[in-house]
């Protein structure tokens, strides 16, 4: 039987890190990075090699405008130094996610 780790996230946490783009509820690749307890790039590296358990309408990279305005609107942010645009999950895609880290 395999042991799980479970981490108790507070409600709050979690939905301040929901925005909507596109008429979507979406969550950054950073966010749920951070949630999961990983690094982005290595997050980020798993959609990659896993597109078949991932498909392209689970998730989508923000364009630069929609990247400056959700700076805006965050002003206490710390996503200046980001070097590439960063991967919005949909709600179906955060759910594959996770179901891909309890593997």
């Amino acid at each position: 039987m395999r042991e799980t780790n479970t981490v108790s996230i507070p409600d709050e946490v979690v939905m301040s890190k929901i925005y909507v783009i596109r008429n979507q509820k979406i969550m950054l690749d950073e966010d749920l990075a951070e949630l999961y307890g990983v690094e982005t790039r290595r997050l980020n590296e798993q959609v990659r090699r896993n597109p078949d358990r991932l498909p392209e309408d689970f998730f989508f990279t923000l364009n630069v405008q929609e990247f400056a305005d959700l700076k805006s609107q965050n002003a206490t942010s710390s996503w200046g130094g980001q070097r590439k645009l960063p991967n919005a999950f949909t709600e179906h895609g955060v759910s594959m996610l996770s179901q891909c880290a309890e593997q």
